[in-house]
């Protein structure tokens, strides 16, 4: 979904809820928390492919369904405080888009049923007993292996061989923050690499450790999944583009905004099979008994452009195996 068609979406949606919400008072109620701001293009996409998909399935906002939803914009005090409130109003479901919401609202119910989404590690993150049979009043979708971390490495080596020390990005408030890096660092002395974390809580923090960074030579950067990695990703791609840092994302909306390279699961995606699950726990399953499952779309997306501003010849090996190339 491109944003334009979100746009169109969710403005003919603004326009129908409160009049419909008017006139009847549905008895069904989902409870929303996304991880990114109201403001934020890329948030609204995902919930507008939600929306579309719940409206496939028979739920309309005002007509059957009650829809509550707040933005907690990469801040955790926000994220605690409308976990809260969400979870007061008694919702039928909790929709949680993005891995670092979902503890909040664990900790504030073991009944509401949660379907999450962007989880690196359920299991080891306490949200679910397996993947298979996940126990408790939470499942939902996977954003990507830990794995999936060391790809990101790789690509970094075969796009810019000349790189020897890599600034790896991640949120250390959260337990895939961890996990990612850990799988590259593993992975790094194999590959010539030095790794040094830097963390993306604030921005002032990560402008500083970039520019600190770049200060050595022949550095490159690689930007873990998060929402503070969302939160601040024009800041990112300014910075990885003023120092001439080669650097490799995790999803392909930082390469349209102008970063080099991407792979990573097609998060649109995911957000329309959550609403799969959201329905069918509001026709009577349960949480417990649904499988978490794994990104089933992964997309591996070059900025040529941006490849030459930084000098760099892209692999003919890469470009073929590449989803979409941005000239």
């Amino acid at each position: 979904m491109r944003r334009r068609d979100f746009i169109t979406l969710l403005g003919g949606a603004a326009g129908a809820w409160p009049l419909a919400a008017r006139a009847q008072q549905p008895g069904r109620r989902i409870g929303i928390l996304m991880s990114l701001a109201a403001d934020d293009w890329q948030g609204q996409a995902r919930l507008a492919a939600f929306i579309q998909r719940l409206r496939e399935l028979g739920w309309t906002e005002g007509r059957n369904v009650r829809i509550e939803t707040r933005w907690a914009a990469g801040n955790p005090a926000n994220t605690r405080k409308f976990a809260a409130e969400l979870v007061a109003l008694a919702p039928d479901v909790i929709f949680a888009s993005g891995g670092t919401v979902v503890g909040a609202l664990l900790q504030e119910t073991s009944t509401v049923p949660i379907v999450f989404t962007g989880v690196a590690d359920p299991v080891g993150g306490g949200l679910v007993a397996s993947l298979a049979r996940p126990g408790g009043n939470a499942t939902g979708f996977t954003a990507f292996e830990y794995g999936t971390s060391g790809k990101w490495l790789e690509l970094l080596k075969e796009i810019a061989p000349s790189v020897k020390r890599v600034a790896v990005l991640r949120d250390p408030g959260i337990p895939q923050g961890t996990g990612q890096f850990g799988a590259i660092q593993s992975l790094g002395p194999s590959l010539g690499f030095e790794v040094t974390p830097v963390n993306v809580r604030e921005a002032s923090e990560i402008e500083r450790d970039i520019v600190a960074f770049a200060r050595g030579s022949n550095g490159g950067l690689i930007i873990t999944g998060s929402g503070a990695a969302i939160v601040h990703r024009e800041l990112i791609v300014t910075l990885a583009a003023r120092y001439k840092l080669p650097a490799t994302y995790f999803e392909r909306f930082f390469v349209a905004g102008g970063g080099l390279i991407s792979y990573g699961p097609d998060l649109l995606d995911a957000h329309r099979r959550v609403a799969d699950y959201v329905d069918r726990i509001l026709k009577g399953e349960r949480p417990a008994d649904l499988p978490v499952q794994a990104p089933t779309k992964y997309a591996l997306v070059v900025n040529l452009k941006t490849a030459k501003a930084l000098g760099l010849e892209i692999p003919p090996t890469v470009l073929a195996r590449a989803d979409e190339v941005i000239e």
